[in-house]
């Protein structure tokens, strides 16, 4: 085993990152390959890998001017002192404002009784006599009497107070703030009540890794982990935006050439059942296929008898039917011996895949009555309650129980006791 972790990441690069849709598809998703080099980093089937991203550079300079700051000043942070710029790249999420920060700015937002907000952005040091440095204005502070050296940001905002009012009194209001907008765009709001570099950074944010499935078994190609990434587009307030980790793996990292921080996060258990004979079934649409990549890779490998059932499904056939060439091979072999797909904007109606679960419904409880494993990847707020539900009822029905019996059946049977009911949901 390794010691690299999520303080002592291991310097990883890219071998591979190719979009994996269709020309049709209105998706983007990507499989990324990661070298491990002589890390010693293991995993095994199940696992996830995190990705330690960094922010965009662009971001970063654009926030640095409209601060007035030259990003080389030192601030304190939670991982000791460093430059601002360092701190906005690699120790804070810049990508979207966070609660903290917002109710932070306090009463720094009151425009106060008329008097215009000024903000330093640079000092002109006037020397003395005896040798001292002196800066001294007696000025108005209208129109252009302000004093050399120094920058009027705005009037009055009492706009920026009613917002921030608003904000901090309707919890609504503040996620959906939140949620739609970066430091950018609070800079346009807030900005007029001036930073030093250590209050702007006060309230953000820590800059955190993400974690995802690993598709690809360690034996599939050694030295090597593979993802299978949706890359995260969509546009705010007249600015095209993205995820900050998807979109630094997608649009800022060069295979072999970006170095990218990673380290392995191991599951105790979303994993294959020890004996090679027991049947699984996985539902994994969409991105939640990455397990299930790496499970069937395994077994193909084991040797393993027990059968294989998948449940996969996305927007259309054209344009999201990830890894088709593997999945037609593995038919072929008669590793993978039953192959569902659900495309919900193919036909007429919508199709998912736990449609196709209520149609396969006494087959299904077949398997499980007899000691299959069942599995879930993806979606936790819609799919995974959705396929939960079926299962209950599939249970229920061909199973000969009432609906409580089913409950129980699934939630305190296969879930808690006897752990073959498994789920890796986001």
């Amino acid at each position: 085993m390794s010691d690299w972790s999520v303080k002592n990441p291991y310097t990883s690069k890219l071998t591979n990152n190719f979009i994996l849709n269709g020309e049709s598809s209105r998706k983007e998703t990507r499989h990324l390959v990661f070298d491990l080099g002589d890390s010693g980093l293991e995993y095994k089937a199940g696992d996830a890998l995190g990705v330690i991203p960094a922010c965009p550079p662009d971001m970063v300079e654009e926030l640095l001017s409209l601060g007035g700051f030259t990003g080389e000043e030192e601030v304190e942070t939670h991982l000791g002192p460093c430059e601002l710029r360092e701190a906005l790249t690699n120790r804070y999420e810049i990508h979207r404002v966070s609660k903290k920060w917002l109710v932070g700015l306090g009463s720094r937002v009151s425009s106060g009784n008329g008097t215009i907000s000024i903000s330093i952005v640079k000092r002109v040091r006037i020397s003395t006599v005896d040798g001292s440095s002196l800066i001294s204005w007696d000025g108005s502070g209208e129109d252009d009497d302000v004093p050399e050296g120094y920058t009027e940001i705005c009037s009055p905002n009492d706009s920026a107070e009613e917002l921030w009012n608003s904000l901090t009194s309707d919890a609504k209001k503040m996620e959906d703030y939140m949620w739609t907008r970066d430091y950018l765009d609070a800079l346009g709001d807030f900005g007029h009540i001036g930073f030093t570099p250590q209050e702007f950074i006060e309230g953000m944010d820590r800059l955190k890794p993400r974690l995802y499935s690993i598709a690809s078994s360690p034996e599939h190609e050694k030295g090597t982990v593979h993802l299978t990434v949706g890359i995260v587009r969509y546009s705010y307030h007249d600015r095209d935006r993205t995820g900050l980790t998807t979109g630094f793996l997608a649009d800022r990292c060069t295979a072999g050439e970006t170095p990218i921080g990673v380290f392995m996060s191991p599951t105790r258990s979303f994993i294959l059942p020890e004996d090679g004979k027991t049947d699984c079934i996985m539902v994994g649409p969409g991105t939640g296929i990455a397990p299930f990549r790496a499970f069937l890779q395994q077994r193909d490998i084991n040797g393993d008898e027990g059968r294989n059932w998948l449940f996969f499904g996305d927007r259309t056939e054209s344009g999201e039917y990830y890894y088709k060439e593997e999945m037609d091979d593995w038919k072929e072999r008669g590793v993978l011996d039953k192959h569902d797909l659900a495309w919900s904007r193919d036909g007429a109606e919508k199709v998912y895949v736990q449609h196709l679960m209520k149609k396969h419904g006494e087959e299904i409880w077949n398997w499980l009555d007899n000691g299959g494993y069942f599995y879930v990847c993806g979606d936790k707020s819609r799919m995974a309650k959705d396929v939960h539900k079926t299962l209950i009822g599939i249970c229920a029905e061909y199973g000969d129980m009432s609906e409580n019996e089913a409950k129980s059946y699934v939630e305190d049977g296969m879930m808690k006791s006897e752990k073959r009911y498994l789920r890796d949901v986001y």
